[in-house]
């Protein structure tokens, strides 16, 4: 437990608990949760910061190129589909003769 809330608890102990202590608790209780789990997942050091700005930009470039990947396959689709629309067109229409 931190110096801060145990001396915070040993206060409302002994004085009675006002408003004002226990909202200082709580959020000193908040704050050394945080911390903890933040050293559990590996974030308590000082690169932390640095590590997950590096994440959010190569998540960022990964979703550019998932979208870039997506609108190139349906571009490539839609030229398929007119081509094959444009083949079908012509050889209905008699162009066939002409190419023979």
């Amino acid at each position: 437990m931190s110096e801060v809330l145990a001396q915070l608890m040993a206060q409302a102990a002994r004085e009675g608990s006002n408003i004002a202590t226990m909202r200082a608790i709580a959020e000193e209780a908040g704050e050394l949760s945080a911390m903890r789990a933040l050293k559990r997942l590996g974030l308590g050091d000082e690169e932390a910061q640095g590590d997950l700005a590096a994440l959010r930009e190569l998540l960022g470039a990964w979703r550019d190129a998932k979208r870039s990947a997506w609108k190139a396959a349906a571009g490539w689709l839609l030229r398929i589909a007119g081509a094959l629309l444009l083949t079908g067109l012509a050889m209905k229409l008699g162009f066939r003769a002409w190419l023979e």
